[in-house]
């Protein structure tokens, strides 16, 4: 555990109020991350900047009722409904061990709007459809368009966090783009000034 990052001092703005909850989260996952095969041994000294940071800066993106696909170790899902509790969150997972681990933490957490879902995307049916469905280091975006954009409500978004390639994604996924009628594709670069690891967001509206 001595070789986990110390929190940045931004934590605190961005997190507000519910910052106790996810230092709770954040010492948990340090702690069972690794021996559970949630995160590598090499995410704990950039546990706060790479993963917890990198997910919370993209709260304001999101309302509603919101998927999170592959949620995985929590990230970003736990961490948004940290954030946000004003949002509906159901976490998509497909993992036994990992859908354990994230009903644990949203029993730990007392987190009364977030339901946990183990299946994979392609085969989850939702009766409405999803305000907005995110994901976060799960594939490319030719891959993950598919399995995501059926999950979006007519007139929903799409808002996928991604890395530095991000706008490279958008031109390999053209095809996928317009199967699945996207529009207003675009890339946000989330942070600037403000992290030391910025995340982007593709979004885009499903029709």
């Amino acid at each position: 555990m001595s070789d986990v990052e110390v929190e940045p001092a931004i934590a605190e703005d961005l997190f507000g109020d519910r910052i106790d909850a996810a230092r709770e989260f954040t010492a948990a996952l340090a702690r069972e991350g690794e021996e559970r095969g949630l995160i590598g041994p090499l995410e704990l000294p950039r546990l706060w900047s790479r993963h917890i940071l990198n997910s919370v800066i993209a709260a304001p993106l999101f309302h509603g009722r919101v998927a999170d696909i592959g949620s995985g170790a929590g990230l970003p899902g736990l961490v948004l409904a940290i954030a946000r509790p004003d949002v509906e969150w159901t976490l998509i997972e497909p993992m036994e061990r990992r859908v354990t681990w994230l009903n644990e933490q949203v029993q730990e957490l007392e987190l009364t709007n977030v339901i946990v879902h183990r299946a994979r995307a392609e085969d989850v049916k939702p009766t409405d459809g999803f305000d907005v469905v995110t994901a976060r280091a799960v594939s490319a975006l030719r891959t993950l368009i598919p399995i995501t954009a059926p999950l979006v409500r007519d007139g929903g978004e799409l808002t996928l966090l991604k890395g530095m390639n991000a706008a490279n994604e958008i031109e390999a996924a053209q095809k996928q783009i317009k199967k699945f009628r996207l529009s207003d594709v675009r890339v946000e670069v989330l942070g600037e000034g403000v992290l030391t690891e910025t995340t982007r967001a593709v979004r885009a509206r499903v029709r």
